[in-house]
């Protein structure tokens, strides 16, 4: 078996969300954990563990940040982490894939399904190692997982949207 490790120089994680019904709040976390068990050329039969803590967010405003980590949204006292397991992976064309497994956020644990897109392996200039990436996109309802917090508009509407919209690149050097 392969064992994959994640660069987290050369990943990311992104998420975004309406808000105030005419806009997009964005960040990031800036530190997570991807462990890929299986084999690239069997990727079905792969599992996945994404670990993201929650003290790793990142909206470029400290301000909003400090409130993310409150008892409001994240509660990182109580929940410090964002945990994905894959139970389940479908290949859906020569690169895609859909990844179902269980998500956890804020103490609750619901199945979600993220695309995945494998662009394949290539070899390091640098030190001649091999790597392997993936793209990952996908969208959870926020308030399925108890962040509920929100602020009604004078216009109408709500301050935040109920979806999150994530984005992933990952790099892993092959073993």
């Amino acid at each position: 078996m392969s064992k994959l490790t994640l660069d987290a120089v050369h990943s990311s994680i992104d998420f975004q969300i309406k808000h105030m019904m005419v806009a997009k709040a964005k960040g990031s976390f800036t530190y997570f954990d991807v462990e890929f068990d299986g084999e690239l050329d069997d990727i079905e039969n792969a599992t996945v563990t994404v670990t993201i803590p929650v003290a790793a967010i990142d909206t470029g405003n400290e301000q909003r940040d400090g409130h993310l980590k409150s008892e409001d949204f994240f509660d990182p006292d109580n929940h410090p982490n964002l945990i994905f397991k894959s139970r389940k992976i479908e290949k859906i064309s020569e690169e895609e894939y859909r990844i179902t497994g269980d998500f956890t956020m804020k103490g609750v644990t619901n199945e979600e399904t993220f695309i995945v897109e494998y662009n394949g392996t290539s070899k390091s200039p640098m030190d001649g190692s091999t790597v392997a990436g993936f793209d990952m996109e996908g969208k959870i309802n926020r308030e399925a997982y108890n962040v509920t917090f929100n602020a009604p508009l004078e216009t109408g509407g709500v301050l935040l949207g109920s979806d999150v919209k994530f984005t992933g690149n990952f790099e892993f050097t092959v073993n």
